[in-house]
């Protein structure tokens, strides 16, 4: 069932037919959470864009190994090497050891991709594992002649490099214009040039974690970790490598130049990147007083939030939005995606519900159609939304009576939904899991059955009144009462 997916390629800047160099088998490389902190949101519309194309790529036939790393070393998060070890610093913060900062946060990192449903990677390397393959890498770059040592530091030669490759293939940037624009840091005497980068830096007597290397005591650069983890578990080519477009100006630039100094060809054919979140139009930042985390958006304990909303409401706000497209958080903007997955949700419940007639007046294959193809052109979610709204038009329609559909077409509507809403979208019902509310609530319905059929009307509206005004909305018809949320 091999699709023809068309997908955005960001080296490229257009849209190309998907074609794996080992089909049907597919590697994919996601750079994976930095953990010295809580997961934002960010990261989390990332994994979750992912975890789309992955779950989509094996609905279409393919066997995918999906790579997400785990950063777990003390580097120097920047663009130029420059600033605070991260993880010593948070250790000494929270006087732990370093690695216990690395599981805490590496734990609650799976915690909240739990809770939106996310498949976990085919692999999941950390950096700190890692240690020998990354120097093994540095070793052949210096061979090649694209890195030098300056006191136990090792710096990737951009200048050298752009003499045979082009170093800003991934964002066309003009590289004289990088230069002009590079701002003067302590250490830029070491470099030969503004923009080369450290690939192993070597570490001062306080640095908390280091390891043995040829030129000494030291630790790895910002980029090196992912060049020699996707290489080693998806080999020297592979077919997607992915990230936020954060990444791409600088660490995916500079993961391109390093394998391809190291192996003389780019890592990856496709590279796609998804796009930032605002917060009422403004980007979303810490410094901006306007960044939340998942537990504050999921409980609503943050200023700007009316209330919480729950995990799979705030997935669905994001399956909304194309991955490329900016994504934008608002009160308004939540209350009606809660609504959308509710009402979809709520159609789903009534499906082993329906009855079925030998004529149908519904045909599900164009709806199927509809959804692949969406999902073909560049992943696009949000078509596929709307299809399964017309899915949920469809089947409230026929529990109504208004719609007749014949057993063989039912079984095809209960499989898409099943298929694109469960399967591709991950999605599930928060409502409907809950047994025990469920059991509670069929007992009230048939308490207000048995009202009615005695003629107590009184009671009968007093447990329909009681339940509106908890948010619970009953629903009578032939077939019988069902309820969900108001």
């Amino acid at each position: 069932m091999k699709q023809n997916i068309q997908l955005y390629n960001t080296i490229s800047r257009k849209k190309e037919l998907f074609e794996p160099l080992n089909a049907p088998n597919v590697g994919m490389y996601v750079c994976g959470p930095t953990v010295y902190s809580d997961v934002h949101l960010g990261n989390c519309r990332t994994f979750i864009s992912f975890d789309l194309i992955f779950r989509y790529l094996k609905y279409s036939g393919y066997k995918v190994r999906y790579v997400r790393n785990i950063t777990d070393a003390g580097h120097l998060e920047g663009d130029r090497d420059e600033g605070d070890d991260k993880f010593a610093k948070r250790a000494k913060l929270e006087q732990l050891e370093p690695m216990e900062i690395v599981q805490k946060y590496t734990l609650g990192f799976h915690d909240v991709l739990r809770m939106f449903n996310t498949l976990p990677p085919s692999i999941e390397p950390t950096a700190t594992g890692h240690i020998i393959e990354q120097i093994e890498m540095v070793k052949v770059i210096m061979e090649n002649g694209y890195a030098y040592e300056v006191d136990g530091t090792i710096y990737f030669d951009v200048d050298k490099y752009s003499k045979k490759y082009n170093y800003t293939i991934l964002t066309n940037r003009n590289l004289e214009d990088m230069l002009a624009n590079t701002r003067e840091l302590g250490g830029q005497d070491d470099k030969k040039g503004r923009l080369d980068f450290a690939l192993w830096i070597k570490a001062k007597p306080e640095t908390l974690m280091q390891w043995q290397s040829p030129w000494g005591m030291g630790f790895p650069g910002w980029h090196i970790e992912c060049s020699a983890m996707s290489a080693k578990y998806l080999g020297q080519e592979f077919d997607i490598h992915g990230g936020g477009m954060d990444l791409a100006a600088t660490h995916h630039t500079n993961e391109i130049a390093q394998s391809e100094a190291c192996s003389q060809h780019q890592p990856a054919k496709y590279w796609m990147h998804t796009n930032m979140l605002t917060v009422n139009g403004t980007r979303m930042s810490k410094s901006a007083g306007n960044g939340f985390l998942p537990g504050e958006l999921f409980t609503g304990n943050h200023p700007l939030l009316r209330k919480g909303y729950s995990p799979m409401t705030v997935k669905f706000f994001m399956l909304q939005a194309h991955y490329r497209s900016t994504l934008d958080f608002s009160n308004d903007a939540l209350d009606a995606s809660e609504k959308g997955f509710r009402r979809l949700m709520n159609s789903v419940s009534l499906l082993p519900k329906l009855s079925v007639s030998e004529q149908s007046d519904v045909e599900i294959d164009p709806l199927r159609v509809n959804c692949e193809n969406a999902m073909n052109d560049d992943f696009n979610s949000p078509v596929v939304i709307a299809e399964l709204f017309e899915a949920s038009r469809i089947i409230n329609t026929v529990y109504d009576g208004t719609l007749k559909i014949s057993a063989t077409e039912l079984d095809k509507l209960k499989t898409l939904m099943n298929d694109f809403v469960f399967e591709v979208f991950g999605l599930k019902d928060e409502d409907t899991s809950n047994t025990e509310l469920n059991e509670v609530l069929d007992m009230v319905i048939d308490l207000r059955k048995e009202a009615k059929e005695n003629k107590d009307y009184a009671t009968s509206d007093k447990i329909r009144v009681g339940l509106q005004n908890i948010g619970i909305q009953l629903k009578d018809s032939k077939e019988g009462t069902t309820w969900s949320k108001s």
